[in-house]
This record gives C-alpha cells, sequence and structure tokens, in this order.
C-alpha cells in the first residue's frame, strides 16, 4: 500500500494556516475599553466561554488544513509489477554410475563420493534460478528422467538429495543420456534449449553413441555443457569388507575428447573439475551464461481520497459557526 498526493503544489499553502490563526487572535481580542482602576476587575475570572472561544480559531485552523489536504487529492493504492521473461530450459543430467563412487573431492574439510560434491553444487545451481524451467535426467547403464521440466525447484532439489550411485546401473550411457534430455526438450517453444551434461567416465553402455545423438541435439536447437570430473589415471574407491570399509586405488577412465566434441557439435562449451571449487565455479559460470532477460512493468493502482478530507473539513467549519454563533457567541 502506498500514499500520494496527486496535486502537491497545493501543501505550498499551509503555512497560511498560521497566519490565518494569528489574525484570527487579534480579532478575538476585540476593542479595549477604558477603567480608572483595574482593582474593580481583578477579583473576576474570566467566563468559561471565553476561554473556549480558543477553540473557535483551532478550528477554523483544522478546517483550513483540511480543504488545503483536499485540493492537493490526496490518493492510496496498491504498486502492482508485471515480470515478462523468456525462461530458459535447463535439463540436468547428472552420471549416477558405479565410478561416482570415488573419493577423491573434498567437502567441509572431509573426504567425500564425487556424488556428493556434485548434489551439492546442483543445489546451490538450482537455488541461484529465477524463472529457469529445469529438470533431473540420470544415468549409468540406463538413463531416464528423474523430475521433468519444472519452476518447483523445491521438488527438484529433493529428486537431487535422493540420488545414489548405482540407481541407473554401474556402467556410462552418455549417448542415451543425451537422447532422454534431447527427446524432453526438442519440441518445447522456448529460444533457448539446454543441457547440462555431468559426467565422470567414458561411454561404455547404450544402444547410441554420444556423438551421434549430439548431431541430432544441435539439429533440435540443443545447446550442451558438458562437465567432466575427477582425477584421472587412479582414484580412491571405497569397498566394503568384513572389517570395515577400505579404499582402493582403482583406474578410472575418462573419455575427454568426446565431451569436448559433444559441446562443438551443439554450439556449448566443455569444463573439467579435479575440485569441489572448481566444479562450483563451473556452475557458476553457466549460470551467468544462461541468465534470462526480464522485462518489468509497474504500474499503480489508485483511488481518491480527497472526499473524507473535504467532507471532514467542512464538518469542523460548520461546528465552528454554529458554536460561534450560539454556545460561544461573542457580544459586540
Amino acid at each position: 500500500m502506498s500514499f500520494q498526493f496527486a496535486s502537491p503544489w497545493w501543501l505550498l499553502l499551509l503555512p497560511l494556516v498560521v497566519l490565518v490563526i494569528r489574525t484570527l487572535k487579534r480579532s478575538d481580542q476585540g476593542f479595549p475599553i477604558r477603567f480608572s482602576s483595574l482593582q474593580l476587575i481583578k477579583p473576576l475570572r474570566p467566563a468559561r466561554t471565553i476561554r473556549a472561544r480558543q477553540l473557535l480559531i483551532v478550528a477554523r485552523a483544522v478546517a483550513l488544513t483540511l480543504f488545503i489536504l483536499a485540493l492537493a487529492r490526496p490518493q492510496a493504492g496498491r504498486k502492482l509489477t508485471e515480470i515478462n521473461s523468456e525462461g530458459v530450459d535447463i535439463m540436468l543430467v547428472i552420471d549416477v554410475s558405479g565410478s561416482m563412487d570415488a573419493m577423491d573431492f573434498t567437502l567441509e574439510g572431509g573426504a567425500v563420493s564425487r556424488l556428493e560434491v556434485v548434489k551439492d553444487v546442483v543445489k546451490r545451481f538450482i537455488q541461484n534460478q529465477n524463472g529457469n524451467r529445469l529438470g533431473l535426467v540420470v544415468f549409468g547403464s540406463e538413463a531416464y528422467t528423474q523430475c521433468p521440466l519444472t519452476l518447483d525447484y523445491g521438488v527438484l532439489t529433493s529428486f537431487v538429495d535422493r540420488l545414489e550411485t548405482g540407481m541407473a546401473g554401474k556402467e556410462t550411457a552418455i549417448g542415451s543420456a543425451l537422447s532422454v534430455a534431447t527427446t524432453r526438450l526438442k519440441d518445447l517453444p522456448g529460444k533457448e534449449k539446454i543441457v547440462v551434461l555431468l559426467t565422470d567416465g567414458a561411454s561404455n553402455s547404450g544402444p547410441v553413441g554420444p556423438l551421434e545423438v549430439a548431431e541430432a541435439s544441435a539439429s533440435f536447437g540443443v545447446k550442451v555443457y558438458a562437465v567432466g570430473i575427477g582425477s584421472e589415471g587412479f582414484a580412491p574407491m571405497p569397498r566394503r569388507t568384513l572389517l570395515g570399509t577400505i579404499l582402493d586405488q582403482v583406474k578410472v577412465e575418462f573419455d575427454e575428447k568426446t565431451l569436448q566434441e559433444i559441446a562443438r557439435l551443439t554450439s556449448g562449451r566443455y569444463f573439467f573439475a579435479t575440485d569441489t571449487d572448481t566444479l562450483a565455479r563451473i556452475y557458476e559460470t553457466i549460470d551467468q551464461l544462461e541468465k534470462t532477460e526480464k522485462k518489468v512493468k509497474e504500474y499503480m493502482d489508485y483511488h481518491e481520497l480527497f472526499a473524507p478530507f473535504l467532507l471532514a473539513g467542512l464538518a469542523v467549519l460548520l461546528a465552528e459557526i454554529v458554536l460561534a454563533n450560539t454556545r460561544l457567541r461573542k457580544l459586540p
């Protein structure tokens, strides 16, 4: 709720109220009367009506103030805002294959799996969105849509929280993942269709190759940001034994050239992260690259309030006139 005066220049008359009060006080004093001695009238107290006549001056000042405020046209209303934006449609494609269990990343000072770091960074990425529709595809040996495109970021975050390695199989089907994401995006009317593909390995599963799918994605206007993560060569992999969980150094495969080619074919970009901070910066960069332009239109819905001020002024003035000619009447 907001308040304003449509004709505020009338408020410049308010100082005149003070001048009117002084003038009325002088005129109310009447003409001086000469007495031979003031000792005769000193014991007399002024009548209550004489003191009450000061209220007439106050009433006249209040009425005049209310009339000036009415002339200034007070208005009250609400500020309404319309935001028109063409949001970007983004499918987050996350690798949940067995190699995402590798514990070569740290989070808050402790060693954690690649997937735990990805979940933390992706959730922060989701929280920074405003107007973009996001969806989630997970893949391992298979690929499927975990969450369709939505503006409900809370629901999407809950799906990210529930991600586990192996939930879609132990191997890596990058081609299948791109195919599922592209199918979700290809027929949408939006100008921007983005896939953020994150993986730590080489495509070794699925009926279709990733480059073949990338060419199809490009034909549908889908842009792929490919993010590779993990250390190269060997990585510590947890293994459960009767004595507890131990870490084995396991050789890991990573196909950087394929990811670079996927990005090139779809006019996207390729990124690589070997630590948590770099991965966070990559998602911040992607967020900045895909900021949407918003057209904001603001307008005010006002209604006039001059009538209450005018009626109040008339009521005070009428009361002043009635009292001045009856109860508080002054004889010449």
